[in-house]
């Protein structure tokens, strides 16, 4: 064991960064966390206070002396599934300042910060840039993108992780982030908890969208079609609303009347805005290119789906009235297996996603994300009610992300989801820490 380092936990949500530090011999002497509930867990996770905004902290008085400052300082402002309004975020974004002045006031040795991997490229580099540059004021600064399956942890979850050493210190020399690699062979199996009876019951509408779309793939196999490659747009079956040029919303109303939108369904209506109803959801937007044209990826999408439709039209006809009261996004099904003769969505991970229902392989899970809604469902698990299929537990949940070693977790399936969608994955950290921090022990 070298140096026991003291470091501070900024932003610290679940504890991801304290607990793959202490593993590492080091001592958490200051942590903060603006959500109350988290911050009442860290409490008894750690037995360590941790207050509340940073930005409410007295740098001189309250944060006291230290050698790493670690943080996964709030990533919506430049995620792509937030607005990735970047700085211009007043609360979150400017957080990275609020970093850099207890760097200037403190000068720890290392800092060690994580983010989403879309803080590279916002706003063509620039972000990255100006936080870089900023940093490189004082530190000399690495930055890789690393998910967890790249270590044969079963969750595929990229993250960019910017690490950094006092230039004044010797800056970081020939510091290498750990070796990793893409590895299609990890297993979830090795989550899996299969007498766990805290879990979310799939819902009998559930098991019906699933039965539904599995007979979807008899189907296709008996009539000898080949497994789409592309996500199935149902909705599109049977439609012949123009799309090719400018978006419908842009159309006239009488280039639309007489059309057939969603499902085939005649267009008709009062208005204009009556006939865009009767198209599929997807394509009644005004969201669209700067030249009112839809983007090139969905036009294939529906190019895709109306051809696939013409060529399946016999059987498809039939099956097609079973989905059609389910809502929007479960009129889509996206299969990501590959090739199978038989194809099967009972042994595979299944996601309720905004896009459609993604099947994939049980080979690692997809990223954990913040609403109860896109929580994986592992169908063939035998629970110990009985029943067949069920979510991801929140035990699971912490395997994925290393933090088996947690006393408690929040309290709802809901709030455990989101916090662990937020937190950094701790062996992923810890091994960074390794050799950051390791490589400089004297």
């Amino acid at each position: 064991m070298g140096r026991k380092l003291k470091f501070i936990d900024l932003f610290a949500g679940l504890g991801g960064f304290h607990l793959a530090l202490t593993k590492l011999g080091h001592e958490c002497v200051f942590a903060s966390e603006l959500q109350p509930e988290l911050r009442e867990l860290y409490k008894k996770n750690f037995e360590i206070e941790c207050v509340g905004d940073i930005n409410k902290v007295d740098i001189k008085k309250e944060i006291p002396q230290h050698d790493i400052l670690c943080g996964g300082f709030p990533c919506q402002p430049f995620s792509q599934a937030g607005f990735q309004r970047g700085f211009e975020d007043e609360e979150r974004g400017n957080l990275f300042y609020k970093i850099m002045e207890i760097l200037e006031e403190w000068k720890p040795e290392f800092v060690l910060l994580e983010n989403v991997p879309n803080l590279k490229t916002h706003d063509d580099g620039k972000t990255y840039s100006i936080i870089h540059d900023t940093l490189e004021t004082l530190y000399d600064v690495k930055e890789d993108i690393i998910s967890p399956h790249y270590f044969g942890i079963p969750q595929h979850r990229t993250r960019f992780y910017i690490v950094g050493r006092l230039k004044s210190m010797g800056g970081l020399g020939d510091f290498q982030f750990p070796d990793h690699k893409e590895r299609p062979e990890c297993s979830i199996e090795g989550i899996i908890i299969p007498d766990d009876d805290d879990y979310m019951t799939l819902r009998p509408a559930t098991i019906n969208h699933l039965n539904v779309w599995q007979e979807f793939l008899n189907l296709l196999v008996e009539n000898k079609g080949d497994l789409p490659t592309f996500p199935i747009w149902a909705m599109e079956f049977g439609a012949t609303y123009n799309f090719e040029g400018i978006a419908p919303y842009y159309q006239r109303a009488k280039d639309l009347e007489g059309k057939k939108g969603k499902f085939g369904e005649v267009i008709e209506g009062n208005s204009k805005d009556d006939m865009l109803q009767c198209l599929p959801i997807y394509s009644q937007t005004e969201k669209t290119e700067k030249n009112k044209h839809f983007p090139d990826w969905k036009k294939q999408f529906i190019r895709q789906n109306r051809e696939f439709y013409l060529k399946h039209k016999s059987w498809l006809d039939e099956w097609l009235p079973k989905i059609r009261g389910f809502e929007n996004s479960h009129q889509k099904f996206e299969w990501n297996c590959g090739y199978e003769e038989h194809p099967i969505i009972q042994n595979k991970i299944v996601q309720f996603r905004p896009s459609g229902i993604r099947v994939k392989k049980p080979t690692y899970s997809p990223a954990l994300v913040l609403t109860t809604t896109q929580i994986p469902i592992f169908p063939w698990i035998q629970t110990p009610n009985g029943e067949t299929g069920r979510y991801m537990t929140r035990k699971e949940a912490a395997k994925l992300q290393c933090m088996d070693d947690l006393k408690e977790y929040p309290d709802t399936i809901a709030s455990a989801f989101k916090a662990f969608g937020n937190a950094v994955n701790v062996e992923v950290v810890r091994r960074i820490g390794e050799n950051l921090i390791g490589k400089y022990d004297e």
